[in-house]
Parts: structure tokens; C-alpha cells; sequence
């Protein structure tokens, strides 16, 4: 199958001159600079923050680049993946025109982003094991859509779709199908950047949020084609990613092994609690997880979850979302904190099951 990405851009956008910033005409670091309008006597706190950074983070993404062994030039950085998100529906989709399909029970802000773009969105539910259904999902394929938004490891149900569905997909959708992969480093399964050339049309989602614990930093990332990275560098804002967050995360790309260390330990807490969780007789479900979480099917959900928090215990009610009736998600905690849930849970359901 031909990709022909030209023909998926709004008209406009391909023929965008985007903003060009000072530092995009002088990429170097040493001079006297009198070209952006800068305060030249420093910042008021202890560093210096006087500066514009890097419009195009390209210190971190040759760092990144090593690490996910994708080339650099195919490395997009946002502010969080909403930020990815946010930045297709305006590339690829014509508000009031296009279409994008969504695989509910899914991340939430594929709709939001949607919604706030004018672009339509038809739904192609999960099954009851939370898989993907290729057949219903090209019969609500028609010459309007522009993206497929697949999450996997899927949020809120935790479990991995189906590669060869996925592949499916990509191999015959004239579109962008996104591949979220925001908790892949909690999963067995091999990452779709592998397969970035294989497939043009293939964007992979990937963030720090998660096994790097840098939520606060909000930094996410998207490979995909050149052309397509092309893209999204042409539409983002100039100054996107703040130098503090640039040179914070560049300075973590050297603990690499802590992010495994960590990652190990979530994973054999996750197994903890899932193995807890297993023998109290009210636990109807745990779904597998290839994530940082749980979803666990309880009687009275909605109450248990008011419950826990009268008791400072925070997890997040799914309950009312389509095919999570009853569930919980909880997120995997320290061993003192998923014995603190366990056994505020057993205080809990002992009124409310």
C-alpha cells in the first residue's frame, strides 16, 4: 500500500512558512547575543533562565536517539504526548470535515483534543477482553478519516493489544495510525519503533512520565517518519520545551539503569498486588496488566472508591467508563503504600460489599 502524506494534509499546512525564531537563524552558543530581546543581565532566581532555548531540543534528541535507537531526525519532543496529540488533529484533520477513530475504553484526551479541533470521532468499541476488532474498524473507515488512535498497553485496562491486529491496521489504513505506547516499559512487548520504517504512516507515542518518574517535567515523545517529524516541528510553538526541562532531562538520560531498577521494582509490585488483591473472596477481576496498573472489577465500585478516599487512599473510578462497570484502576504504589490501600480496601468493602 502507497502512503502518500501530502494528500492527508490540510491544504493550509502544506504550505505553511512557519515562525522563525532567533535561535533558529543562529543555532550556536557562544557570541554576544542581541538578537532575541533578552533580559542580558541574567534572571532573578539563583540560575540564569535569561536565555531562549533550543527551539528544536537537538542536545537531548541525539541522547534520546541512543537510547530508543531511533535517528534523531525522526524524534518529535512535546510538551507531554497531548501536546503530539493536539498537533495532529491541526496537520492532518479539517475541522468540521475530517474524522479520527477511537478504540473505547481508551485515553481520554484523543476525544478532548478532537472535540476542541471540530474533527468528528467514531468510536469502534473493544471487545469484552479489551482487543481490538480490525474488521469493524475499516467498515467506519471512509475518505475522511485521518487518523486511527490505537493505546498500547491500553489505558484504563492495562492489557496489550494484539500486534498482528495492530500491523493489520497500519498495512491497510491510507491514514496515520498512532501507536501509544505511554507504558511500554512495562510490557513484554517489543516497542513499534522497531518498525518505523517498515510503515510511513506509523506514529509511536512514547513519554517520561511513567517508568522515569518526570511527570512534573511534562515531556513526551513521537517517533515517526522524517516527514511526518517534519511536521509536527513546522506547527509546535518555537520555544515548546524550556531549557530547564531540556537540560533536567538531558542530565537523566545518564541514569538510564535507575529507570530499570525502577521499572523492576513497579513490575514486582505490581505482582504483589495482583497476587493480594487474588485472595480477598469480594475481587471479582483483575484484568492483565502490561502497564503500571491494575483494573479490578469490585461490587460497588463508585462507593468503595468514596470510601478510600475518606481514608486518604486515592485511586481512580472507572466505573461508569464502557466495559470498566465496577472497576477501579490502581495505579502501582511502594510496598507501604499498596498495604496501606490493601488493607484500608478490606476495612472499606467490609461496609460497602
Amino acid at each position: 500500500m502507497k502512503f502518500y502524506l501530502i494528500s492527508l494534509l490540510r491544504p493550509h499546512i502544506a504550505t505553511l512558512q512557519p515562525y522563525t525564531s532567533a535561535r533558529d537563524e543562529y543555532t550556536g552558543k557562544i557570541g554576544v547575543f542581541l538578537d532575541a530581546n533578552e533580559n542580558p543581565y541574567g534572571s532573578i532566581t539563583d540560575q540564569d533562565f535569561n536565555r531562549y532555548p533550543d527551539p528544536y531540543q537537538s542536545d537531548l534528541k541525539t541522547e534520546i536517539s541512543k537510547i530508543k535507537e531511533v535517528p534523531a531526525d525522526q524524534i518529535f519532543l512535546g510538551n507531554g504526548s497531548d501536546e503530539a496529540i493536539d498537533l495532529l488533529f491541526r496537520a492532518f484533520c479539517n475541522p468540521g470535515k475530517d474524522n479520527v477513530i477511537l478504540l473505547p475504553p481508551t485515553y481520554g484526551m484523543y476525544e478532548v483534543s478532537a472535540s476542541i479541533n471540530d474533527v468528528a470521532i467514531r468510536k469502534v468499541p473493544l471487545t469484552s477482553d479489551f482487543q481490538m476488532q480490525p474488521e469493524k474498524v475499516f467498515a467506519a473507515v471512509d475518505d475522511q478519516t485521518k487518523i486511527i488512535f490505537i493505546c498500547s498497553p491500553n489505558n484504563p485496562s492495562a492489557n496489550k493489544l494484539k500486534r498482528d491486529d495492530i500491523i493489520q491496521v497500519l498495512e491497510n489504513f491510507k491514514g496515520i495510525v498512532v501507536v501509544d505506547e505511554a507504558y511500554i516499559d512495562f510490557s513484554d512487548e517489543p516497542s513499534f519503533t522497531t518498525q518505523l520504517e517498515q510503515y510511513p504512516n506509523l506514529l509511536v507515542m512514547q513519554t517520561f512520565s511513567k517508568a522515569w518518574g518526570l511527570a512534573s517535567l511534562r515531556l513526551g515523545m513521537a517517533f515517526g517518519s522524517k516527514e511526518i517529524i517534519a511536521i509536527l516541528n513546522r506547527i509546535k510553538p518555537p520555544y515548546n520545551i524550556s531549557g530547564l526541562t531540556q537540560d533536567t532531562v538531558l542530565a537523566s538520560l545518564k541514569n538510564y539503569d535507575k529507570v530499570k531498577s525502577m521499572t523492576q521494582e513497579i513490575l514486582e509490585e505490581r505482582e504483589f498486588l495482583k497476587n493480594e488483591l487474588s485472595k480477598l473472596p469480594f475481587v471479582q477481576k483483575i484484568h492483565p496488566s502490561h502497564a503500571n496498573f491494575l483494573l479490578v472489577k469490585i461490587p460497588n465500585a463508585m462507593k468503595v472508591y468514596q470510601d478510600l478516599i475518606e481514608q486518604k487512599i486515592i485511586v481512580r473510578n472507572r466505573a461508569k467508563v464502557l466495559l470498566c462497570e465496577d472497576c477501579l484502576r490502581i495505579s502501582v504504589g511502594t510496598r507501604a503504600e499498596n498495604e496501606a490501600f490493601l488493607e484500608n480496601l478490606k476495612k472499606v468493602t467490609s461496609k460497602s460489599v
